[in-house]
């Protein structure tokens, strides 16, 4: 992947699939979408936000839970936001990584419903429009064009070709070359394809073992 070459793209144009809000059209390609939940160790995690954003501290399963127990995926990434002084050293060189690793537990956990809205895109470009980021996604600029190096429209392009060319496999395995790989103390294991959603109860604000 070209990580750090900026793109522009057109809004106007029929070749892109754009996401920005998680009720429209393409919404459920954000991280901040809702009803893709996760299951990682046995735990049910509401989001790939949430995922994400506690893989960040890899070292600290205190405020990994305190993420994990929130709502919703705003809530996740605000609660984290105060510890940032406690993200792991190496996060910045293995961010990518961590985030498409994420986006294919959010895929294999979501299988039926996530590979459908995958698909559905075809051979579209799926950019992420954001106000403030040009490294995950892609900002408007005042005439009307998205620039960014929108590095998760492209992780989801990734998997998109992989489904089409029956690449993707059933389990996705931890990764080897990364120290504390891990989620409130454990460390990860495999994650299998589950064909059947999950179920989230309404009230529950915590992580729940299986």
């Amino acid at each position: 992947m070209d990580k750090f070459a900026e793109r522009i793209y057109d809004p106007a144009s029929r070749e892109l699939a754009i996401f920005k809000k998680t009720h429209e059209e393409w919404g459920g390609y954000s991280n901040m979408a809702s009803g893709y939940p996760l299951l990682i160790n046995n735990f049910n995690i509401r989001s790939s936000e949430a995922l994400y954003q506690a893989l960040k501290y890899t070292e600290h399963p205190d405020i990994q839970l305190k993420i994990l127990e929130q709502s919703s995926p705003m809530s996740a990434k605000m609660v984290a936001k105060p510890f940032k002084e406690l993200i792991r050293p190496d996060f910045e060189i293995i961010k990518i990584r961590i985030m498409k690793w994420c986006i294919y537990a959010k895929l294999l956990c979501n299988y039926e419903k996530f590979s459908k809205l995958l698909l559905e895109s075809e051979n579209k470009i799926i950019v992420e429009e954001s106000r403030r980021d040009n490294f995950w996604g892609a900002k408007r600029t005042p005439d009307d064009k998205l620039i960014g190096v929108n590095v998760l429209g492209r992780i989801l392009m990734e998997a998109r070709e992989n489904l089409k060319k029956e690449a993707i496999q059933d389990d996705l395995l931890p990764f080897q070359t990364i120290d504390n790989f891990k989620i409130l103390g454990r460390n990860i294991e495999v994650v299998h394809k589950l064909n059947e959603p999950m179920i989230i109860p309404k009230h529950s604000n915590q992580p729940w073992l299986l």
